[in-house]
């Protein structure tokens, strides 16, 4: 995706757009699609909605962590000299590949958390418990225990997502700000202990 003069401008633009979908989706589903089950009345109803919608989300969240890492590997590889050079640069690089690795598996725990909540509430109904919830990641004090349960940690692997995501975009900007010729030379120096 880079050219002969260095330039990796339409690299860095799907890096970002990318991101910006990670970060930006998962946001929505916290926010947004979460809550929207709680104006329906059947708690099991309330799951399901949001369940639904994050089912149809995954093949563009997963396609965009996967964009993420694809890119950034790019990026990475094209940044050799400066991964050497520049101090500081490598060890934000560093953090940023945790930042994306810890969020693609804080991922995958909500997916499965979500598939927890669906079997709990399926469980819950053939015992002939009511699925009391507020909304798909809110239990009530009738909620029962498993699926409360399994709602908590969904909750917490979710809001993790996007702040993670979020970290990502934030090393990122640092990566590109390393760039200027200030902070390339302050890098190159700091490597050389000339400060």
């Amino acid at each position: 995706m880079s050219t002969n003069d260095d330039s990796n401008t339409l690299t860095q633009a799907v890096h970002d757009l990318a991101s910006a979908l990670w970060f930006g989706g998962n946001l929505m589903g916290v926010a947004g699609v979460n809550k929207s089950g709680s104006d329906l009345i059947v708690g099991k109803d309330r799951i399901a909605v949001a369940a639904s919608a994050w089912h149809r989300f995954s093949p563009v969240q997963w396609g965009s962590i996967a964009t993420v890492l694809v890119t950034g590997t790019l990026l990475t590889k094209s940044s050799s000299q400066r991964l050497a050079l520049q101090e500081g640069y490598a060890r934000t690089g560093a953090v940023k590949v945790g930042f994306v690795l810890a969020g693609a598996a804080a991922t995958a725990y909500a997916s499965y958390c979500g598939h927890e909540i669906a079997r709990a509430a399926e469980a819950a109904e053939r015992r002939g418990e009511p699925v009391s919830v507020k909304d798909a990641t809110t239990p009530t004090q009738n909620t029962p225990h498993d699926l409360a349960a399994w709602q908590r940690r969904q909750r917490v692997a979710q809001v993790l997502v996007p702040l993670l995501a979020g970290g990502n975009i934030a090393c990122n900007a640092a990566l590109v700000q390393s760039y200027r010729a200030g902070a390339t030379a302050k890098g190159v120096l700091g490597r050389l202990h000339l400060r």
